[in-house]
């Protein structure tokens, strides 16, 4: 996508044994990028969020097993150093399934090449995933595109209002993005368009990446409190939602950031369509009940007690306690919104219904 009119990946080697990221924990204030030149380092970027986001984070694990295939090339133990240094990886962050899917990929490819050609066919598997996941969003933004000009037809002009929740956008992926690649490509159509963005506390991930992508890419938009939503559901604001997703099972639900399910359910009462998109690397097949197997991520307590903002006076970020200092504070970092509250999964594929046999007949050649 676009940063005043320049167009940026959010990934990409800079140089040999370099990576380089926008450093998503310094928006919106500062556009700034940080250099990875060990495992360890891209985990820490991970786990510290400098970088998030489904898509992301696994092209991220796959650059850093690159990372770590460059140091360990000639080890006598590769193929347990690569599952040891994946095991850290994963370990980060435990709900997203592109994270484990880009090691499980990178670590296949690595265990059929000859030893001199680990380094090489690393940086090819890991070049490889991060161009498929841009290609991926490009045409779920098609897809979605689809959804959006039916929509407009009907409104004779006037905006297409579109209510996100988090951040799944650019910001998110390698480019495109997945709520907002439908609305992207209708902005770059020409259609008028309009995004609710949701604060999407403690991180706020709404307010500080989503409306500064937004902004920078032109795309008309107004931050909204997390709660919120429902009132402009009621009152026909919102015409489609559209959510990102970290792991989808194969009947369908969405795991999402947390606040999505009560969207889904906002949504539901005031009949307005609501779209999980996704890729295929984010379906887990191997599990059906969401809200009972899928493993939610617990945060620190911090991020809900303190909030960072920027202080004018001072000229530069502060972080202030926003309760009593002794309160305790839980931080679950998604929630599951069920398949019956979805109206639909658009995919790199198409759309699918959300439920076990859309899904499969949608990839039918890999689960026939």
């Amino acid at each position: 996508m676009n940063v005043d009119g320049k167009h940026y990946r959010t990934i990409w080697l800079e140089s040999p044994g370099c990576v380089r990221i926008i450093d998503q924990a310094l928006l919106p204030h500062e556009f700034a990028f940080m250099d990875l030149r060990t495992p360890e380092e891209m985990a820490r970027a991970i786990r510290k969020m400098h970088l998030r986001g489904a898509g992301l984070i696994g092209c991220a694990a796959a650059w850093g097993l690159y990372l770590a295939a460059l140091r360990q090339a000639e080890a006598a133990d590769f193929a347990a150093s690569m599952q040891a240094e994946a095991a850290a990886l994963q370990a980060t962050r435990p709900t997203a399934k592109n994270l484990e899917w880009a090691l499980v990929r990178m670590q296949k490819a690595l265990a059929a090449c000859a030893p001199a050609d680990r380094v090489e066919t690393a940086r090819r598997e890991a070049q490889a995933i991060t161009d498929e996941d841009a290609d991926f969003s490009r045409r779920m933004g098609q897809h979605g595109l689809a959804l959006m000009r039916e929509i407009a037809q009907r409104k004779n002009g006037q905006p297409v209002n579109v209510l996100t929740h988090c951040n799944a956008g650019w910001l998110a992926f390698v480019d495109h993005g997945t709520a907002l690649a439908p609305v992207y490509a209708a902005h770059d159509d020409g259609i008028p368009v309009h995004v609710w963005v949701d604060e999407t506390r403690p991180r706020n991930q709404g307010a500080s990446l989503t409306a500064w992508e937004l902004g920078h890419h032109g795309v008309p938009h107004t931050l909204i409190p997390d709660n919120a939503g429902g009132h402009l559901m009621q009152h026909g604001l919102v015409d489609i939602v559209f959510v990102g997703c970290d792991r989808c099972t194969a009947a369908g639900d969405v795991a999402n950031k947390i606040g999505t399910y009560l969207k889904a359910l906002a949504a539901r009462d005031n009949q307005i369509p609501f779209y999980a998109v996704l890729p295929s690397s984010t379906i887990d097949w191997d599990i059906a009940d969401g809200v009972r197997d899928i493993v939610i991520e617990e945060r620190g307590s911090e991020e809900v007690r303190f909030m960072t903002g920027w202080d004018d006076a001072a000229n530069r970020p502060a972080t202030v306690r926003i309760c009593p200092e002794k309160t305790p504070a839980a931080n679950f970092g998604f929630d599951v919104t069920p398949a019956r509250l979805v109206t639909g999964i658009i995919t790199e594929r198409g759309i699918a219904p959300a439920s076990a046999e859309g899904l499969r007949n949608l990839y039918a050649d890999l689960h026939p």
